[in-house]
């Protein structure tokens, strides 16, 4: 059968993943699905891309001086300069296209992830084709500039220029790095949600070798890199808090010392040139600002508090997401971090939040519903099947009781998976919703309990609501 635009393609496919989906199909319909996503992306014109991407960013407030202040918004399709070649193969394979789906951001500059991915291909088919998770995270790492506060904001851009190497040469530098056997991971076996945390890295390649040569520490003990870095106390006295050298290089901090910023980059990007994810933590802390670093050890777990002081594991770290330069909480990293985006459960929850989005979007919501429920059944975590299981409720024009019931479980769900920032979420429209009906006394209880069940354990989250609730006693 011949095609004659993306747009019948997407049709096509999406018609047979319904198919698939109906006869209990779930790996079919994935995979039909995934082509739909192709075809739509590929056959998506630029000028439509710009439209929708330029105010995503500015609602979530990701752009930033470094990114260009126009963008062309041409007439022809995303996928137009993809070869051809490099179409098929992603279309064509199965893992990348789950892979690649469900790490696109909304914030992703397709234009430039396509030109990223196109550029490593035709530098390397096959070390593509071997390293297609390291493609992604460069592709999607690399499609903007980063911003002016990137890693920190503490050193001039005279002493650490905010750049990023050719994607081209950073990737043939960490596969030949891993083939070499110098990276504490194998490549190979990291997704490109965890890469993405290696290939941010801000010193050069001969800084990250210096690195390689320098810092001895194994991998089951690389939170002792950060107090390698003499602390230099006269500095925080002095309220010192920029860097005072003309030159920001690993061996400049590693001979002069610093303060925690200093010591906190020094061991990120040490564990960079090692093939370890890492991330810089900046917070607020009783004593002031204080940064530490987060790392990916050997048991594929993220230790989040190296260099981090006692007082301060009751307040958020947060870190830059490399992938949209926005920030990212440390509760975020360990929801991410438990890793069940790799368990066959959740490749089947996914199949099914993704089945009751289509069949929302085409208006059958008790479909969705049911669907969604599927979704959220096989795996409790999918924020997305909690997302669209709501909305399919609402667009069913389900009583408020009922919707809330769903708010309730979807709460606790994240309540038991410790990710406290998703579990406020949902009672914070657990509780609009209760006021929007008239039940204050109720919501004014869920409220309060909200604020006492985390005023020990996360700080700033539970001083946010209480502010919250001031502000309504006072408006009252």
């Amino acid at each position: 059968m011949l095609f004659r635009s993306w747009a019948e393609v997407a049709a096509a496919a999406r018609g047979a993943a319904l198919v698939a989906y109906a006869q209990d199909r779930t790996q079919a319909a994935g995979s039909w699905l995934n082509l739909q996503q192709w075809a739509q992306l590929f056959g998506q014109p630029q000028r439509e891309f710009i439209t929708r991407w330029i105010p995503a960013l500015q609602a979530a407030k990701a752009n930033h001086m470094n990114m260009p202040t126009r963008y062309d918004a041409k007439a022809e399709p995303l996928g137009t300069p993809v070869p051809a070649d490099l179409r098929a193969w992603l279309m064509s394979n199965a893992a990348v296209s789950d892979e690649f789906f469900a790490l696109l951001s909304p914030l992703d500059y397709v234009p430039g992830v396509f030109a990223v991915l196109t550029d490593l291909w035709q530098a390397d088919p096959a070390r593509f084709k071997e390293y297609p998770a390291l493609a992604l995270a460069i592709a999607v790492v690399y499609d903007v500039p980063p911003p002016p506060d990137w890693p920190h904001g503490q050193v001039s851009a005279a002493a650490l220029p905010r750049r990023l190497r050719p994607a081209r040469e950073a990737f043939a530098w960490w596969v030949r790095e891993d083939r070499a056997g110098r990276t504490y991971h194998r490549l190979t076996r990291l997704g490109a949600d965890e890469l993405k945390f290696v290939v941010d890295a801000a010193a050069p390649a001969a800084e990250l070798e210096w690195a390689q040569g320098t810092v001895k520490q194994p991998l089951a003990a690389f939170a002792e890199v950060y107090p390698l870095v003499r602390y230099r106390m006269e500095r925080v006295q002095s309220q010192a808090y920029q860097w005072p050298g003309a030159t920001y290089r690993l061996a400049d901090i590693l001979q002069n010392g610093g303060i925690c910023v200093d010591q906190a980059y020094f061991a990120s990007e040490a564990g960079k040139a090692r093939g370890i994810p890492t991330l810089l933590f900046r917070g607020e802390g009783l004593d002031g600002r204080h940064a530490w670093f987060g790392f990916l050890d050997g048991n594929q777990a993220w230790q989040l508090d190296a260099g981090r002081y006692a007082e301060q594991r009751f307040v958020t770290g947060l870190a830059q997401d490399p992938q949209t330069w926005t920030d990212l909480t440390d509760h975020e990293l360990k929801f991410i971090s438990a890793r069940f985006r790799a368990l066959p459960a959740f490749a089947q929850s996914r199949v099914h939040a993704r089945i009751a989005a289509e069949l929302l979007r085409s208006g059958d919501a008790a479909a969705a519903a049911v669907a969604g429920r599927k979704a959220v059944n096989y795996e409790k975590r999918n924020l997305p099947a909690w997302e669209t299981l709501l909305a399919a409720q609402k667009a069913q024009g389900l009583r408020p009781v009922a919707i809330e019931a769903t708010l309730r479980e979807a709460g606790q769900a994240f309540q038991q998976s410790q990710v406290p920032d998703l579990e406020i979420g949902f009672a914070k429209a657990l509780i609009t919703s209760l006021r929007d009906r008239g039940e204050t006394s109720q919501a004014d209880n869920e409220e309060k309990q909200l604020v006492k069940k985390y005023q020990t354990t996360l700080s700033d989250l539970a001083i946010q609501q209480a502010g919250e609730l001031l502000k309504r006693s006072f408006a009252t």
